[in-house]
């Protein structure tokens, strides 16, 4: 064997061969397995049957949130119906609100009333619907039948149930005040002093339910100073009247004088040309007013001659001008009467007997206007007195009709 086999072989190496400076023995390595780099070591592959319960949890995972989805969708689905759907209210009714009442008490005396199915749902509803809003204290007229979200939409607008307060024209304070105290929908008590006559404006006026008497009041100050305000303000220049206060004064006796509209600027007329003249304004409710005040004269009392010679502060047959206040709160067309009277000569009126009045220039046309009146009273009150005394005989004749056996 030659050097170079011999090289050969320590080269390749053979089984019993050993390789120079090893105690070992010499394993044969192929080029390739020679040249090829080592792998980094590997984790330990985790086993089939751990793989199989990581799926199995994860499956679970995504079951149960599908399952919660749907539960949640048909939930809120049936609370949208629910919300949105016919109440069980059969007919109309009113609900009240109270001030400061919670959402939660709100929904608890709807289900008690009948008016909704539940509360809850109310409740979660109406919360959803407000935001930063929130239902408003009144008295609501619920309609049969109507939703959830019809009810919420209703108290949120606050459009209560109104009522009306009336004060006829021409009534004094203290009638007003008994109509304040009688009426069962106001609350609460009224001022022991009251305003001065003629400082309230006959109007109707619109409040919710626990509006208090006191309020109602205060508006209708408030409404006579501004409709007072702008009446002055639109007179006419040449009137014998320096301030407001008199306007009203005037316009007082105006109201009682005539219900009638298309009146009231020419017996306006007539008292702004007597005040010219210097003469006396005569006027019979001013004579009432002074013998009985704010309480007004019984309805079956006629007015005595001894009252026309009574000596009182408002007595305009015997003072001279107007009296000191006014015997009525007049309403607004009253004082557009006195604030731009009807210009005639006329200084006389009385009943014509058709509601109206005749009005003369002249005493004598006066005169004759009064004992025509006269007549017609007479006329009238004889026709009443044969009315009842024919109703009388009817009625006697009646009882003493024999019963008939059926």
């Amino acid at each position: 064997m030659t050097d170079r086999d011999t090289e050969n072989k320590g080269f390749f190496g053979r089984a019993g061969d050993k390789k120079a400076g090893s105690s070992g023995p010499i394993v044969p390595v192929s080029p390739s397995q020679a040249l090829k780099p080592e792998k980094p070591p590997q984790p330990p592959k985790r086993s089939r049957r751990a793989r199989s319960q990581v799926v199995v949890f994860l499956n679970f995972l995504l079951s149960l949130v599908i399952f919660v989805a749907i539960i949640g969708i048909g939930v809120f689905w049936y609370g949208k119906t629910e919300f949105e759907g016919p109440g069980p209210l059969d007919q109309t009714t009113d609900f009240m609100v109270r001030e400061g009442a919670g959402l939660n008490q709100i929904a608890a005396g709807l289900e008690r009333q009948g008016i909704i199915a539940n509360q809850r749902i109310f409740s979660l509803g109406a919360k959803s619907m407000l935001g930063e809003d929130t239902l408003k204290a009144g008295e609501y007229e619920i309609k049969a039948h109507a939703s959830m979200r019809d009810i919420v939409d209703l108290m949120q607008s606050g459009k209560s149930i109104l009522h009306s307060f009336t004060v006829p024209e021409g009534q004094t304070v203290e009638q007003v005040f008994a109509r304040l105290r009688a009426d069962p929908m106001l609350e609460g008590d009224l001022p022991e002093e009251m305003p001065a006559e003629g400082a309230l404006l006959p109007e109707t006026y619109k409040f919710s339910r626990g509006t208090t008497r006191a309020e109602i009041l205060e508006q209708m100050i408030k409404a006579q100073t501004r409709a007072l305000a702008g009446i002055w303000q639109r007179r006419d220049p040449d009137l014998p009247l320096e301030t407001p206060e008199e306007l009203v004064i005037l316009a007082s006796i105006v109201e009682k004088e005539t219900a009638r509209a298309d009146e009231r600027p020419r017996v306006a007329g007539v008292f702004i040309n007597r005040l010219n003249r210097g003469m006396r304004l005569q006027s019979d409710p001013t004579i009432i007013y002074g013998l009985f005040g704010g309480a007004g004269k019984p309805a079956d009392r006629p007015i005595y001659k001894s009252d026309v010679d009574k000596a009182t502060p408002y007595n305009t047959y015997i003072i001279n001008g107007l009296p000191p206040t006014p015997i009525a709160n007049p309403g607004r067309e009253a004082m557009e009467a006195v604030a731009n009277p009807s210009r005639t000569k006329d200084l006389y009126f009385v009943a014509d007997g058709t509601g109206g009045h005749a009005f003369a220039e002249t005493l004598d046309d006066h005169n004759t206007n009064v004992a025509r009146w006269r007549r017609l009273e007479a006329e009238q009150q004889k026709a009443a007195r044969e009315a009842e005394a024919k109703a009388a005989a009817e009625a006697a004749a009646a009882s003493e009709k024999p019963a008939t056996d059926n």
